[in-house]
């Protein structure tokens, strides 16, 4: 480059090296992939903490159990996570209602179906941590090596100044801003989801405490 050129950040990147290119490409695929994963698990959470809102009221409304237990088994692709641990408990304790075994299935059928269920909603969560932590190296990566490509080609150059060295090194710090860039967002929704799973987990979890406790009276007084 020579001191007059144009330094806007497109053409920083057409004239970057093939090192530097592949990796403002791989940055832009991880990034366009956080927020692929953000969005989704957004509409995931939030629909399923609405569905334990929706069921709790109904469940703690009074509802009749077998009742509810019948609503609920009609539709199992519309179940949601609270409901499949209730239907999931209420199934084995009418299976083995009387027996001195029955509460230790209930809790080890739900226990299935929490572990399945905070498997499925914590899903994506790893890459968005993987691109969060990672990211930010991949561009140094571009940098160092952009950095690299401009003092050895002014090896070649006589007169050196800092017109001469800026637009090299403008466009390897291309590389840590996009690096960045795909960074920050993932790791920021990376700490907002698991505080929305956490809370999620505890209410799932608080919900079959409470479930095991009344089949265990129930169980108890018949």
């Amino acid at each position: 480059m020579t001191p007059t050129t144009d330094l806007s950040i497109l053409t920083l990147i057409a004239n970057a090296s093939v090192v530097v290119k592949s990796v403002l490409a791989l940055l832009l695929i991880l990034s366009v992939t956080s927020w692929t994963v953000i969005f989704k698990k957004y509409f995931v959470l939030n629909r399923t903490m609405a569905e334990i809102q929706a069921f709790e009221n109904t469940f703690w409304g009074g509802a009749e159990l077998s009742g509810l237990y019948e609503r609920c088994s009609q539709n199992p692709m519309k179940q949601g996570v609270e409901e499949r641990l209730f239907v999931a408990g209420m199934r084995e304790f009418l299976k083995h209602e009387g027996s001195s075994q029955s509460i230790n299935g209930v809790s080890r059928a739900m226990s299935a179906v929490y572990t399945r269920e905070t498997d499925r909603l914590e899903k994506g969560l790893p890459m968005l941590a993987t691109i969060g932590s990672s990211a930010p190296f991949i561009g140094l990566f571009g940098t160092v090596w952009g950095i690299m490509n401009a003092f050895t080609g002014l090896a070649t150059l006589d007169n050196v100044s800092l017109a001469v060295v800026a637009p090299g090194i403008a466009e390897a710090l291309v590389a840590t801003a996009i690096g960045i860039f795909a960074a920050i967002p993932a790791s920021a929704a990376y700490n907002y989801f698991s505080h929305r799973l956490n809370t999620i987990s505890a209410r799932m979890d608080g919900f079959a405490e409470e479930f095991l406790n009344i089949l265990e009276r129930q169980s108890q007084r018949g």
